[in-house]
């Protein structure tokens, strides 16, 4: 068996890989010994020098030696394993929750002892939860002259684990004369400097103590190292051109063209209670010449909160409709469904244009005539995911509109693309977003796509002024919600909580409106949240609509579909809690009107370092790209597009902000390895498997 061969083997040719933990490594995307070489480590830590006890400080992350004094198993809520080391200088605890027979009989008093982790203060001391650990080595014995890695992992994995099995891997590729194979121009690597493949991994997986690698501890933006840089153009590269190859065959793809109907488009111009800007203009022309053509358009219409996207789709659907096309338009909350269902009823049913409803909700007789109707070619046909069933079947789809698509699952949405598959041929595809997307990750991850950015607001729109207030001073919030309310004005108050349950943030909401309920005995406040009955919510946000609520308690339910013009204050309960997207969204429900308008940002001291961030970009400015920057920034890309349950655009090591000079070169690059299909399938198999196709949809 060739060294070669072994890269591509299973990883359970491995030591210490059984089928708990192959499947652990599978849920990573390991699968193979290669794969193993290029998960790599997302920090590292200084290992080598030891910290007298007496000197550490909570907070510190170190190397302490020392002999165990005690060592007991505690039993409270919980069994633990509490270890006490001691040095000439003090004394510290070692706590571990997750223990086994093996791991008590080593750890008995008097065995000499590093271990490595974060000081803690505690009830009797300082202590380390769950340190790595191990026994210390002798005087005579060669000190490691290298950084420890510190690996991504999934539960059941710990970090020895990482350092036995990526050790094994490596020992293969230092062995291995012929190597992975390079992938990279050698013109490239030559005129920037760049080390090869092997090199590269060798040195990201085991850097020296000295190397620059440690640095990427600090979460500091400009850091690069060559290595890495390698690396990251590979993997940048390899995004890029399966975007591109994914583009190309949706050019070979056909679709139906079809030509403007000017008489409908006039007619519904005409209807308008409003002048178009300039913005919708040009993108309503961008996406007619699109449709006019016989491939299938893929857009993505951007659009900051408020901007006018919903009127733009409405123009992009005539032209499909007077040909006898069908049009299918889904969001992903009933919420922001039902707004759609009764906007595109209310513009399109005086040009003759009716419009067929589709959620979890229409049951029984009504769903049976929505499936009829929509089998029999109804026209326009508005819904949630319920679109997406297998039981829903078109006779004949043009266009797909897919609002704030990121919620939705890749699955999902190619699903309902796929419904309009006819005779070879593909409906268009427009693709709508009011969470603006940067630059950066737009040409990475919509490589694929034609963008268009409605980037101006209409007339008599407001910005919001946002202030971010300690809870401390709550009862002043509540007084300046009940004074406006008294003038006639409406307002929010969203309640928000760190569990990902509907139960808890609708009890969290209840007790709120309770609360206000009874410190505003004048004011009409009602309550809405995501275990509500549909009907129920449907009457709230009609009362609400229509003025007769004045103060709206909530959960994130209302982030979309909502838009009450009188609306003038919102109130964020637990801001620190939510990420900018979704702060940036709840904010854009209010200054839909000509009322000046306010946010409260209500948050709990102390702030972590990324929660003040988030606060003080929102104070600092309502342009929904500034925000969607530091989003990408703070959080990544799999949570800014909504990927990262979905497999698809998981970057191994590039970061999108910090590595904004490294994907201008990808373009170009990418021209010159296109006409090279085998090192292009090279690229995309190593980098993204079997999730090229995911980015189709």
């Amino acid at each position: 068996m060739t060294e070669q061969s072994r890269l591509s083997d299973s990883v359970r040719i491995l030591r210490g890989v059984g089928p708990g933990m192959q499947e652990g490594l599978k849920k990573l995307g390991i699968e193979s010994v290669a794969d193993l070489l290029f998960h790599l480590p997302m920090r590292y830590e200084d290992r080598s020098q030891t910290k007298s006890i007496g000197d550490c400080r909570p907070g510190d992350r170190v190397l302490v030696e020392g002999f165990i004094d005690h060592s007991s198993i505690v039993r409270h809520r919980r069994a633990m394993l509490v270890v006490t080391l001691s040095d000439d200088t003090g004394t510290l605890n070692l706590r571990f929750f997750n223990f086994h027979a093996a791991q008590i009989r080593s750890l008995s008093r008097g065995v000499k002892l590093q271990a490595f982790g974060e000081i803690r203060g505690g009830a009797r001391g300082i202590e380390m939860i769950h340190p790595s650990y191990q026994k210390s080595k002798d005087a005579d014995d060669e000190a490691d002259a290298r950084l420890t890695p510190i690996y991504p992992s999934t539960e059941g994995i710990r970090q020895a684990s990482w350092i036995n099995l990526s050790e094994q891997a490596l020992k293969i590729l230092r062995e291995d004369t012929s190597s992975l194979t390079e992938l990279l121009p050698a013109a490239l690597l030559q005129r920037q400097q760049l080390p090869e493949l092997k090199t590269a991994l060798l040195m990201l997986h085991r850097p020296d103590i000295d190397s620059e690698l440690a640095n990427m501890n600090r979460l500091d933006e400009n850091f690069h190292h060559p290595a890495r840089d390698r690396l990251v153009i590979e993997e940048l590269l390899a995004h890029h051109l399966s975007m591109r190859r994914i583009q190309q065959l949706q050019q070979r793809r056909q679709a139906q063209a079809f030509p403007l109907d000017s008489t409908l488009e006039d007619r519904f111009l005409q209807r308008l209670p409003f002048k178009l800007t300039p913005a919708q203009q040009r993108v309503i022309a961008e996406i007619q010449q699109n449709l006019n053509r016989p491939q299938p358009m893929m857009r993505l219409l951007q659009g900051d909160v408020g901007c006018g996207k919903t009127v733009v789709a409405a123009l992009s659907l005539l032209p499909i409709v007077a040909a006898g096309y069908q049009v299918a338009i889904t969001a992903p909350t009933e919420l922001l469904a039902e707004q759609h269902r009764d906007y595109f009823a209310q513009t399109l049913q005086p040009l003759g244009i009716d419009t067929v409803w589709l959620s979890s909700r229409v049951t029984g007789k009504a769903r049976e005539q929505a499936l009829h109707a929509i089998a029999n070619g109804a026209a326009v046909v508005v819904g949630t995911h319920s679109l997406m069933q297998k039981a829903v079947v078109f006779k004949q789809l043009g266009l797909v509109i897919i609002d704030e698509q990121h919620r939705f699952g890749v699955h999902q949405r190619l699903a309902l693309r796929e419904k309009g598959q006819s005779a070879d041929h593909w409906p268009h595809q427009l693709i709508m977003t009011a969470t603006p997307i940067p630059r950066t990750l737009a040409m990475t991850a919509y490589a694929g796509l034609q963008i268009s950015v409605i980037d101006e607001l209409p007339p008599g729109r407001t910005a919001v002024t946002t202030v971010a207030i300690d809870q401390q001073r709550r009862e002043q919030v509540i007084q300046r919600i009940a004074l406006a309310c008294r003038e006639g004005r409406q307002a929010y108050w969203v309640c928000t909580l760190v569990e990902e349950s509907e139960l808890l943030e609708a009890q969290a909401a209840e007790d709120t409106a309770q609360l206000l309920s009874a410190e505003l005995p004048d004011i009409n406040i009602a309550l809405v949240h995501g275990r509500m009955k549909p009907a129920e919510k449907s009457t709230i946000m009609a009362a609400f609509r229509s003025g007769e609520i004045k103060l709206l308690v909530a959960t994130t339910v209302i982030e979309v579909g909502v838009d009450v013009p009188n609306a003038s204050l919102m109130v964020i309960d637990n801001a620190e809690r939510l990420g900018l997207s979704q702060l940036h969204q709840l904010r854009g429900r209010v200054g839909r009107g000509s009322e000046k308008s306010s946010c409260v940002l209500l948050f709990k001291p102390p702030l972590g370092e990324t929660a003040r961030a988030r606060l003080d970009i929102m104070r600092a400015t309502n342009d929904g790209f500034r925000i969607a920057e530091k989003d990408l920034e703070l959080r990544g890309p799999g949570e800014v597009l909504g990927t990262r349950q979905t497999g698809a655009l998981q970057f191994r090591l590039a970061d999108l902000a910090r590595d904004a000079a490294l994907i201008q070169q990808v373009p170009q690059l990418a021209e010159s390895l296109l006409k090279d299909q085998q090192r292009t399938d090279a690229l995309i198999a190593r980098w993204l498997g079997n999730a090229e196709r995911y980015a189709e949809a």
